[in-house]
């Protein structure tokens, strides 16, 4: 967990820097474009992984949620972001960059406290209120780059597949980014209410206990 957190570190450490270099946040997507592909496709792996232990039994929905949102994350980054060159000059992408990023150092540091028995209450406070925020704002980044996108694939025909063909099978990938961008619909609410549930159950029992003592 703690290795977790420092390739996210990574990632705020090469925005802040470009930043100060360039003196503007217009395109600093390109200041951390390898790391984000490498450490965001690693976590598809490990949540893999985390659903495997839970196999043959049932699968806890907050897995599930969380595996959802890793896997749009990395369809965000390679099917969307680099996959249309056009969009990656779009402050979307810096805004739902940024929102990951803070979200998987607080995460990862909570859990990495957590398992040394000695976890501060400023860790736990942000880690279940931050993302009131950065929720809301991780989507409507990936939303709207999601809309930048779709004229350039209209356009260049990206990953769409044309009847006829000696497969009989037709794909437009432009109807699927809409279908996908959907599918935030009722997906969303479930992983912010569900944060929202464990928010109240998690800092009232803390405000419980300290009351106790």
């Amino acid at each position: 967990n703690f290795f977790l957190s420092f390739r996210w570190l990574v990632i705020a450490v090469g925005l802040v820097r470009a930043y100060l270099a360039k003196g503007s946040y217009h395109s600093l997507y390109y200041s951390i474009e390898k790391p984000l592909k490498f450490f965001q496709t690693g976590a598809l792996l490990e949540e893999c992984l985390l659903i495997a232990k839970y196999l043959p039994g049932i699968v806890p929905s907050s897995v599930v949620l969380t595996a959802f949102q890793v896997m749009s994350r990395v369809f965000l980054t390679w099917a969307v972001t680099h996959s249309v060159k056009e969009v990656q000059t779009e402050d979307s992408v810096l805004l739902f960059v940024v929102a990951w990023t803070i979200t998987e150092i607080i995460r990862y540091s909570f859990y990495t406290f957590s398992l040394l028995n000695h976890l501060p209450y400023l860790i736990k406070w942000a880690r279940y209120t931050l993302f009131i925020i950065l929720y809301p704002m991780g989507v409507s980044g990936e939303l709207l780059t999601i809309y930048a996108a779709l004229p350039f694939v209209r356009q260049s025909g990206l990953y769409s597949i044309s009847l006829p063909n000696k497969y009989n099978f037709s794909f437009d990938y432009y109807t699927f980014l809409i279908l996908v961008m959907i599918s935030y619909i009722p997906i969303f609410p479930q992983l912010y209410f569900h944060m929202l549930h464990q928010r109240r159950k998690v800092l009232s029992h803390t405000e419980e206990h300290k009351k106790s003592e």
